[in-house]
Order: structure tokens, then C-alpha cells, then sequence
């Protein structure tokens, strides 16, 4: 009974349906942005940090847990949108290294990057440990970023060098190399392996495809790894094709930054440095753009948040999203933690997604809610004044809240899909 209660608090303060008020037209997508900063071995109690900050992304999942569908709430589907660790256990990747790539040194990220065995002993088991609490009790995501990739290493090319935190590069980084990550969260794993919702992987499960209903429909949700190569491209098309008329969702690390342009981070561009690899203009250009199926994008990698809408080649809307909240850090302020500059952790934000099917226009209610501080963005009196200078400066407070709070109409879903089915 404490449960019940428990999770009808939680729906009631998100207007999320209640265990005995279920409402078929309407459901939850939790899509978790960055959270190598919450798993980072660095900032553990342990290595001497103030706090253990794997406490707010195990607060996230366990959040999430609970208000799923299978235990009374709302949430459908979970995707996590990225960088679910924070560093490298290799100095470049064997396949890239026989392609004739090869490292430069740089002290700031040699120093950055940290002990590589503490990748294996804390920081994937955390993520193992939050992830757990969902497995085999709903659909969910997971795509690589670039911090999740076996190494990250610096390459010459040709222009003016980007800077960082104040340091100016000599090169650009690429990332390569998935064996971390499929060890965790590959297609052949117990997260993944014989679950019926899971429908189709690439590259050992860098690249995925899932199905889940809700609203009387059933979704495709694809997951694309970072800065998707053009093998990727082509997997993605063709199971859009094996799945015809399903409204698809695309989920991948770098889409949008946070201006709203389809613009990698000119410090770590997989595109600028390998033919093989598309950027986000190119993503769009040669998978989005062209096929009528994806209305939907979620990314995140860029600091901050920003959404656009665009037509796609038939004269539909494609929404765009990015959510990325890792450089928060008012929960390290209210520790009495100096962070410094460019240091964050999170603050336990992420976003939840409620689509409510039945209008005949139908919507996404898009908020912002903090498994921490245990507050929506929109009803934080504080939520300006901690982020927006760093984010969105020139907003006012009102606009900065709806980069967080907002809502969308799906205007040509009904067009593109048809009317909603019942079970």
C-alpha cells in the first residue's frame, strides 16, 4: 500500500496517469540525457569528492522504475540519450589504429581521461546497476556517445584548432570502438537478448531498434550511435522499411546544440576526421529528411536545450529535441563543492515526454523534472537563477522555463498514421 501511495504522489504531481486512473490515449517516454558526470569514479566520495554523485543517476533510474506502466504509472519507453560513462579504457581502438589512424598526445586530456581500469570497476557496473532496475519491465534505448566508445583520442586536421575550457587544441577528437559498450548494453546481452520488443541491432547493438504501443499505436523507436556511419544509415532505413507505417522516433548522442543548429561540437567531430562517419546535417541529409516515418528526434552532447521543427521531403514535420543538463552543478554549490570552471554533474535532471493521443490534434507535454531536488523545472523558483546565465542568457526567466516546459502539436500525425487503434 505505501507503494501505491507512493506512485500516486509522483503521478499526481507530473500528471502522469494514476494506477487506477490509466488512460489508454496517453503515455510517458523518459528520455535520460548525459550521465557520465553521475558515474564519473571521480566524483565519488571515495576518490575524495564531497559527495557521491552516482546517487542522482541511480535516483533517476530507480524514479523511473516506479512510474513505469508495469507498476502502475505512465512510462512506456526509456531512452537514455548518451554518455552513460565518462571515460576511455583504450588510447585508440585496434580497427581505427589499422586504418592508419594515430594518436596525438595532449596533456589536458591525457590528464582528463583518467585511470583506465576504473571504467570496468565503477563506472560501467554503475551503470549496470541503474539499468537493472528497468530490465525486463519495459522497452528501453540505450545509444552510445562519445564518452561511452573504448577510446577518444586527438587527430590534426586542417583549420583554425577548436578550444576547450579555455585550452587551445591542436587537433580534433574522434571517438572509436564499441566493446565497452556492447558488453553492457550489445544486443546479445540479458538487458537485450530474446526480448520481443527489441527488433534489430547493428554493429553488435551500437546501432538498435526497438517497438512499444501506446495510444493505440505501436511506435518504432531507433537508436543510432555517434555520428552515425553510413553502415548505420542504411540499417536504420531498411528496418523502417521492414516496419512500414509506424511512427518512428530516432534517438542519437549529437543531433541539435544548443542554438537549435544541426552542428557537431567542433572539439570532438567523428565526421571532420573520418569519410565514414555523418555528422548531424549529414544524418538528416541522408536518413531523416527522406524518410516520412520519423517525426521524432531526441539527442543530446550539447550543453543545455534547444528544439526545432522542419519538413521532411513529403511535406511533414520532423520535431527535434536536445536535452543535456551534465554541466549543472547547484547540487555540488549546495554541497559546498568548488567545481571550477566547465565542471558539472547533473542535478538529476531529465525529461519526460507525455503524449496524449486521443485530441484529434494529438500533443507531446514536454517537462523537466529533477529526481533530486523532486520539482519540476517549471515549479523551481530558483531554476533562473541557477542555469539560465549559462544556458540561455538572453532569455527572460518566463522564456527560459519553456526551453523546459512546452508543448507540442503533432498537427499531420492523424495524416501520416491514421487514427489510434484499440488493443
Amino acid at each position: 500500500m505505501r507503494n501505491f501511495f507512493k506512485l500516486l504522489a509522483a503521478a499526481t504531481l507530473l500528471g502522469l496517469a494514476t494506477p487506477s486512473l490509466a488512460d489508454d490515449s496517453s503515455f510517458t517516454i523518459a528520455a535520460i540525457p548525459d550521465t557520465q558526470n553521475y558515474t564519473d569514479y571521480t566524483h565519488q566520495s571515495e576518490a575524495g569528492f564531497g559527495l557521491d554523485a552516482d546517487e542522482m543517476f541511480l535516483a533517476q533510474m530507480r524514479y523511473i522504475a516506479e512510474n513505469l506502466e508495469s507498476n502502475g504509472g505512465d512510462i512506456a519507453f526509456v531512452t537514455s540519450l548518451g554518455d552513460v560513462w565518462q571515460h576511455q579504457t583504450k588510447d585508440i581502438d585496434p580497427a581505427h589504429a589499422a586504418r592508419g589512424f594515430t594518436r596525438m598526445a595532449n596533456p589536458f586530456f591525457d590528464d582528463h581521461f583518467g585511470a583506465k581500469d576504473k571504467v570496468t570497476t565503477v563506472e560501467i557496473p554503475t551503470a549496470r546497476e541503474g539499468y537493472s532496475m528497468i530490465a525486463g519491465k519495459v522497452p528501453f534505448s540505450v545509444v552510445p556517445g562519445n564518452h561511452d566508445y573504448d577510446s577518444m583520442w586527438l587527430n590534426k586536421v586542417e583549420g583554425p584548432p577548436p578550444s576547450m575550457g579555455g585550452h587551445i587544441l591542436p587537433g580534433v577528437l574522434h571517438a572509436g570502438g564499441l566493446d565497452n559498450f556492447r558488453s553492457l548494453f550489445g544486443a546479445d546481452t540479458p538487458f537485450f537478448k530474446d526480448k520481443d520488443w527489441y527488433v534489430a541491432s547493428h554493429d553488435g547493438g551500437g546501432d538498435s531498434a526497438q517497438i512499444f504501443t501506446g495510444g493505440g499505436y505501436r511506435f518504432l523507436h531507433i537508436g543510432l550511435q555517434f555520428d552515425a556511419p553510413d553502415a548505420s544509415l542504411e540499417w536504420a532505413a531498411q528496418v523502417i522499411a521492414e516496419h512500414p507505417g509506424l511512427p518512428t522516433i530516432i534517438s542519437t548522442h549529437d543531433f541539435l546544440n544548443n542554438d537549435g543548429e544541426r552542428r557537431p561540437n567542433p572539439v570532438i567531430d567523428n565526421a571532420a576526421v573520418d569519410p565514414m562517419d555523418n555528422n548531424p546535417q549529414m544524418v538528416w541529409d541522408k536518413l531523416i529528411a527522406g524518410n516520412d516515418q520519423i517525426f521524432l528526434v531526441l539527442s543530446g552532447h550539447h550543453h543545455g536545450q534547444s528544439r526545432r521543427v522542419d519538413d521532411n521531403q513529403a511535406g511533414h514535420k520532423v520535431w527535434q529535441m536536445l536535452s543535456d543538463y551534465q554541466d549543472r552543478k547547484q547540487t555540488a554549490v549546495d554541497a559546498g563543492i568548488e567545481m571550477g570552471r566547465g565542471g558539472g554533474l547533473g542535478d538529476g535532471w531529465l525529461r519526460l515526454l507525455t503524449f496524449e493521443m486521443g485530441p484529434e490534434t494529438p500533443t507531446i507535454r514536454v517537462r523537466t523534472y529533477s529526481t533530486h531536488y523532486e520539482k519540476l523545472s517549471r515549479d523551481t523558483f530558483e531554476y533562473a537563477a541557477w542555469y539560465k546565465e549559462h544556458e540561455k542568457p538572453k532569455l527572460s526567466d518566463e522564456l527560459y522555463h519553456d526551453e523546459d516546459d512546452f508543448t507540442v502539436e503533432l498537427s499531420d500525425f492523424r495524416e501520416r498514421f491514421g487514427e489510434p487503434q484499440s488493443d
